[in-house]
């Protein structure tokens, strides 16, 4: 292929009207660029104008995702400057409507897939991108069973792990040119995609049970392999599976869950910072959780570790935990509760007095009546199920309740701010799954921080780079956790829970250092530092065009 081609078509080292008039003689691009240099900065500001004349966030998304596959630094760049504005147009919320439509309107591959019906390509598909075993840093994988709130999206799920990467990137500095995005393709139940003629991925039922296995296996085994240095992403796998991997292989691989993990590990920021307003500790808290999937037990797991660190036995912190599914609330004569819902499930007998619905559920209101708990949390996509009688008595039962209405998108929300701040009086400690105004109550502003992984996550990346660790541990993930909470004071009236993402890559590199610390304190670390703050800035990638560029 002619160095023509290459350098304005290949995103990496395209730069398009930015190239000297002496790198267009070089490369051979003379001619074929309009006569204008460029500063990095003017493409990035005309970018930004072309963006603003879409009207939708959807728009906005197919317009990045072409500058993406044309010019990787300056998409960075766009996005960069205006991080807090396109972290939700470049993944959560807007990346749902993407997925949804992403075989009829399929324009270019970024990922390697993985089919179940060829296992035997894992390793050819991989070995296709021509990088060495140090060439690699994150690979982020999903099966797309259960994206975000819309659930099964087969090979449509690929935008994930692509726009989970680019935050990764945006937000932390990791190097674009060392990720790989991947898609599991095991086939899919949604019945809208099977019967559509544009759809790409296996037109089959997903597949479950041994061949599932031995493809998580033989993907685990061979990334981990070829890129023995990477840490390997999972992403919107479903409950039943997400766990049961994770449990089966972190102490093997280098693997981390953001669902279970970097969830449970924001609503850890949260938490902590709303016992600082409370001074309470972890010991003392009642954690009803509702909505028991793979994201809301991953929060009670990390949440009663910490009443373990707090003094409490596994079996004391255990019992200071409440669950509720469609079912109701989780007690152990349930028949086929899921693996993950058992070390919560409340006694029987526990219950047995409690008044029932018509229909012998134990409710969210009856519940609360009954245990009181300090803090509760909603990731159950049922919206507005946070009821003016449910924050009533959250507010009967303690004087300063932690309310987190997680789920999102904005219309599977289980209650706005708008409504809990003034329902409670002002005494809600309140952080939501999605971005939302202040809320005026009382002549004070309560700002409510937003639980977006993306907080943690990226920096917890890249912490693990920088230390080498070779385990994502539970000490990795408290001092992430620790480390957000840390940028902010939630003691004043009003004050938020968490960071804003305005400063998101000041906020990654904080999050690292904690990290590789923790990596170190832990003895995963492989890799040592003489000054470990100027690493974690070195590690982090700039949107800037190199001095010079490789012709090749």
């Amino acid at each position: 292929m002619s160095a023509r081609p290459t350098a304005l078509t290949d995103p990496l080292r395209n730069r398009g009207t930015a190239f000297t008039l002496e790198q267009r003689a070089r490369l051979g691009l003379t001619g074929r660029l309009p006569a204008a240099v460029e500063t990095l900065e003017e493409q990035a500001a005309r970018s930004y104008a072309q963006l603003r004349r879409y009207d939708t966030d959807l728009e906005k998304y197919v317009f990045l995702d072409s500058l993406h596959d044309r010019n990787e630094t300056l998409y960075y760049k766009v996005i960069g400057d205006h991080l807090s504005e396109l972290l939700p147009v470049v993944y959560d919320p807007t990346v749902g409507e993407a997925i949804k439509k992403w075989s009829t309107d399929y324009r270019r591959s970024r990922a390697v897939y993985l089919s179940i019906d060829r296992p035997q390509d894992i390793r050819a598909s991989f070995e296709s991108l021509d990088l060495s075993p140090d060439d690699v840093d994150l690979l982020v994988v999903s099966d797309a069973q259960e994206i975000l709130g819309i659930g099964d999206w087969g090979v449509n799920g690929t935008d994930i792990s692509i726009g989970k990467l680019a935050v990764y990137t945006a937000a932390a500095g990791i190097d674009p040119k060392r990720v790989i995005a991947v898609n599991l393709d095991v086939g899919t139940d949604n019945e809208l995609l099977l019967n559509d003629p544009t759809y790409l991925g296996n037109r089959h039922a997903r597949i479950t049970g041994e061949r599932y296995d031995q493809l998580i296996d033989a993907y685990l085994t061979t990334a981990a392999e070829l890129f023995p240095n990477a840490l390997l992403h999972f992403e919107d796998f479903g409950p039943g599976n997400a766990r049961r991997i994770l449990e089966q292989y972190r102490e093997k691989f280098r693997i981390f869950n953001d669902d279970m993990q970097g969830t449970g590990a924001i609503v850890m920021s949260c938490v902590i910072s709303g016992l600082k307003v409370t001074k309470q500790t972890f010991a003392e808290q009642r954690l009803l959780v509702y909505g028991a999937g793979t994201a809301g037990t991953g929060m009670a797991d990390q949440i009663s570790a910490a009443m373990v660190r707090s003094g409490l036995t596994t079996e004391q912190a255990r019992s200071r935990v409440w669950l509720i599914d469609r079912h109701g609330l989780v007690t152990d004569d349930m028949s086929g509760l899921p693996d993950y819902q058992q070390a919560y499930a409340r006694p029987a007998a526990e219950v047995a007095d409690w008044t029932r619905t018509t229909d012998g559920r134990l409710d969210l209101v009856t519940t609360i009546r009954q245990v009181k708990p300090t803090i509760l949390i909603g990731t159950s996509t049922d919206h507005n199920a946070f009821t003016p009688a449910v924050i009533d008595a959250m507010c009967a039962g303690v004087d300063r309740p932690i309310i987190l209405p997680l789920s999102n998108p904005t219309e599977r929300i289980e209650a706005m701010p708008v409504d809990i701040v003034p329902q409670s009086k002002g005494r809600a400690l309140v952080a939501t799954g999605i971005p939302v105004p202040p809320v005026p109550y009382d002549g004070v502003d309560h700002v409510i921080g937003q639980a977006n992984n993306a907080l943690l996550y990226p920096g917890l990346g890249l912490g693990t780079i920088v230390s080498g660790a070779t385990h994502v541990t539970d000490g990795m993930l408290l001092a992430a956790a620790e480390a957000v909470a840390g940028q902010v004071d939630p003691t004043p009236l009003g004050a938020s829970l968490l960071p804003d993402v305005e400063n998101l890559r000041a906020s990654s590199a904080t999050v690292a250092l904690a990290v590789a610390r923790a990596a170190a304190a832990d003895g995963v670390a492989t890799h040592a530092h003489d000054d470990l703050v100027q690493a974690v800035q070195d590690a982090m990638w700039q949107p800037v065009y190199p001095s010079d560029i490789d012709p090749t």
